[in-house]
């Protein structure tokens, strides 16, 4: 589009992330703009999971996480062989969750990020209903082949927008900060600047 910036069509499916399973296939159209904005994003997606089972699903690790008497710490998610241990699996799902925004936030049409390793994990307990974690995860920068690093704080109660914050160390170069902005369950996340949680 002369003076915005490119569109791209794009029609692609989709698999559970823990599973690996069909979860579904989109269309999207995405305007990366010419300014340093997060690109503009129409979507539509024909899930293969109904509502009530995804709702299920994040229930299920809500109360997972919830029935902790000590909180959840861990490094190094996955090991240097690809192993996880079964006690780290929901940390992980929710690292996966939050970091999916930071990759939001700072892929480029010419740069794209996938989370190598949650380098650390430690869930905090608290009076409320909301699970907290602080995280320090590794993110993988395509095609410069750097290994970014981002401290995480994620909060999230089921049926609510998952809230993140964020900040990242790229190498070489100043901090950068940044918060999320997207509605959703445990796939989502809301803006939240300013204010701690």
């Amino acid at each position: 589009i002369p003076g915005t910036g490119h569109k791209y069509y794009l029609q692609f499916t989709t698999e559970d992330y823990q599973s690996g399973e069909d979860a579904g296939s989109c269309l999207a159209t995405v305007l990366y703009l010419k300014t340093k904005a997060p690109p503009v994003v129409t979507i539509k997606c024909s899930d293969v999971k109904e509502p009530k089972q995804i709702q299920e699903e994040d229930n299920r690790l809500y109360q997972k996480l919830r029935r902790q008497t000590k909180p959840i710490t861990g490094s190094n998610i996955p090991d240097s062989h690809g192993n996880m241990e079964p006690g780290m699996e929901p940390a992980w799902a929710l690292a996966v969750t939050g970091s999916s925004y930071i990759i939001w936030d700072k892929s480029t049409e010419n740069l794209s990020y996938f989370m190598a390793q949650v380098k650390s994990a430690r869930q905090w307990i608290r009076k409320d209903e909301f699970i907290e974690f602080d995280y320090s995860v590794l993110l993988h920068e395509l095609p410069t082949q750097e290994i970014i690093s981002c401290h995480m704080r994620l909060l999230w109660l089921p049926s609510h927008p998952v809230k993140v914050k964020y900040f990242c160390t790229p190498q070489n170069q100043e901090l950068e900060e940044g918060s999320g902005a997207e509605s959703g369950s445990a796939a989502g996340i809301l803006q939240e600047r300013g204010a701690n949680f």
